[in-house]
């Protein structure tokens, strides 16, 4: 229940930023928002994280940097970006990707072997995508191509997260670590708005505000904890595989409250990706 409700909850955020986007907000200032009300938040769980355990040697400080740029700063702004262009469905599909750049970077970086069964899930997610991106160009024209690559250079930006952060997980435990990068991602954020925006761009609608708040706690810290939990409760495997309900739930939130299209191509799209990661999964096993 823990790891359906955390991927849902993280699900909702393409459909809060798109929700956002119609009150004339843009990317630097919305993410702002968003990480200014997370900011506390996230300093509590790396205060908590870290209770009683050994101080941080400046090993660690420029790996938690390191990671705080790429997994948090630069995969959020990206997809932010993304989000001006393309459907909340195709963003939440191309993230779905992950675990292919993952396995992709594993290959370039430490010489890992990929077996024809690796190959064939990995065509099989990625023709989904491609059959959604190309409903997507029909609907809402040439600027998808922008958004698609946005999105998808924020897939691998957390990808690169991913792979680097397996020994700060080891040795700091995984949510000091996602407190104290997340912490980074934050402080970045809010300083490209206070560089790149004047005071002024600050005064947005309402709406905009109370879906700030919205994204901060229900669609980025509580599912990070709700993952967490369950990751703790029934191992890593079993939350990732309940997690396969993300693009399903983005798919039918965008339907229903953001009036996205939703035809048998769509449908399809999201079948193949899912069927791709599944036998990913399963044949990594």
């Amino acid at each position: 229940m823990l790891a359906l409700l955390g991927s849902i909850a993280f699900s909702g955020k393409a459909i809060i930023v798109k929700l956002a986007y119609r009150y004339g907000v843009d990317a630097v200032t919305l993410i702002m928002y968003r990480m200014l009300f997370a900011l506390p938040m996230f300093a509590l769980i790396a205060w908590w994280a870290g209770r009683g355990k050994a101080r941080m040697s400046g090993r660690d400080w420029l790996g938690i940097v390191g990671l705080g740029v790429s997994g948090y700063y630069l995969a959020s702004f990206l997809d932010f970006m993304g989000l001006q262009y393309i459907s909340a469905s195709l963003e939440r599909l191309i993230l779905y990707l992950n675990p292919t750049l993952v396995l992709g970077l594993s290959l370039l970086m430490f010489k890992k072997k990929v077996g024809w069964r690796q190959l064939v899930a990995i065509g099989v997610s990625y023709s989904g995508v491609l059959l959604v991106f190309g409903q997507e160009v029909d609907f809402q024209g040439a600027n998808v191509l922008l958004g698609g690559v946005l999105v998808f250079a924020s897939a691998a930006s957390y990808a690169v997260y991913l792979v680097y952060s397996g020994e700060l997980v080891q040795r700091l435990g995984s949510l000091r670590l996602v407190g104290w990068a997340s912490l980074v991602a934050c402080a970045l954020c809010i300083a490209q708005f206070a560089l790149l925006r004047p005071l002024s761009a600050a005064a947005v609608a309402p709406e905009v505000i109370w879906l700030s708040v919205l994204n901060a706690t229900v669609c980025t810290v509580a599912p990070v904890l709700m993952v967490m939990l369950a990751i703790e409760r029934i191992g890593a495997t079993m939350a990732a595989q309940t997690g396969m309900v993300g693009p399903l739930s983005t798919l039918i939130m965008g339907v229903l409250i953001l009036g996205e299209p939703f035809t048998p191509w769509i449908a399809a799209g999201t079948l193949l990706v899912l069927v791709g990661i599944w036998l990913l999964a399963k044949w990594k096993q």
